[in-house]
């Protein structure tokens, strides 16, 4: 490549979620060279036109996302391959990828993609999501890709043992082991936070706050663990409430407070499960930078440390597992990049 040429990319990468869609355009060491975030979730896609008397457009909505994401991509450099984790996978998705059972090795995760053919257009590969079977049955979608992610780029930290937090709508807590995903927590701590805030009572007395309120957050992330905290999150959070009408906390400190209190209850849980097993692991975060630095602080409240923040994990892996299915030829120095990203601000 001459000097002051623009890189040529290698891979397209796609996050595609719930409600959003970020693509990626990588190059041969695995770097991003542009990204784009467009509204097209797999329950919020864009819809064929139609003018009366022309018949409607034979694309599906997923195929016209996938145009506005990296169409012009593709024309540039037709043999790109492209690679997409998250919900597109599900039974409401594009085209469904079957969960692999955990434990699993990740890289193997690589091999087992599933392809959508497009006609004579390229095709997309789908990586599978997780299911764990044994006690309470679990399953992931796209976490699976950012644990690898945080996993291949620190490889060389060497800690058998690695706790990943994935913050957000779902929250994610994956033990992993030398590469292998063994066990893996869900707690609805972002999910619940939208609910209680926008569709109960406790969100009547909230108003909008020029500025997080970081003193109210810790005061309801140490009430979750104080001797009040121990009859459940059921019996806490109507104090969101209470506090306000006794005009103990403002309506403009509630949202964070209520928001100490879901995550304080989850870190709590957390902790105490850890402490079950004996020796602490490594703890990784991974995911938006405000919402991580709110664990930061639940964690360090309940004696786990500061942990780590893996950035970039989502292309980082969607680059590695297209490595691992031959999609791309492994890099000789694909550094690892910054930043993360995530879902719900719980």
């Amino acid at each position: 490549m001459t000097s002051g040429s623009p890189a040529r990319a290698a891979l397209i990468a796609l996050d595609w979620g719930t409600s959003s869609l970020r693509a990626y355009r990588l190059d041969g060491a695995g770097r991003t060279l542009d990204t784009r975030h467009l509204p097209w979730g797999i329950m919020r896609l864009p819809q064929p036109l139609q003018d009366g008397a022309a018949t409607a457009s034979t694309q599906s909505g997923f195929e016209l996302a996938f145009e506005q994401a990296c169409g012009d991509w593709l024309r540039a450099e037709p043999a790109l391959p492209v690679i997409a984790c998250g919900m597109v996978g599900s039974a409401q998705g594009w085209q469904e990828a079957a969960y692999l059972d955990v434990p699993v090795d990740l890289p193997r995760i690589g091999t087992l993609l599933t392809r959508i053919d497009r006609a004579d257009a390229t095709p997309v590969h789908i990586v599978p999501g997780l299911i764990q079977r044994h006690g309470l049955p679990n399953v992931m979608r796209g976490e699976e890709t950012q644990v690898f992610g945080v996993l291949f780029d620190q490889a060389g930290s060497g800690a058998d043992d690695v706790l990943i937090g994935l913050p957000g709508t779902h929250s994610k807590w994956v033990t992993a082991r030398r590469g292998r995903a063994t066990h893996f927590d869900t707690f609805m701590t972002g999910e619940v936070y939208a609910a209680l805030r926008g569709h109960t009572i406790l969100g009547r007395t909230m108003t909008e706050a020029p500025a997080p309120d970081m003193a109210a957050f810790e005061r309801g992330v140490k009430v979750a663990g104080a001797p009040a905290g121990r009859a459940g999150v059921l019996s806490t959070i109507f104090s969101t409430r209470a506090l306000g009408l006794t005009g103990e906390l403002a309506g403009a400190s509630q949202a964070d407070y209520l928001s100490g209190l879901l995550i304080g209850h989850e870190v709590a849980a957390l902790a105490e499960m850890l402490r079950q097993q004996g020796d602490l692991p490594r703890i990784v975060l991974c995911g938006d930078d405000a919402l991580c630095q709110r664990y930061i602080l639940a964690l360090r409240h309940y004696g786990l440390g500061t942990p780590e923040q893996a950035r970039n994990a989502t292309e980082r892996g969607l680059w590695h597992l297209a490595v691992c299915a031959g999609l791309v030829p492994a890099a000789q120095a694909a550094p690892p990049t910054s930043p993360a990203s995530n879902k719900e601000t719980p």
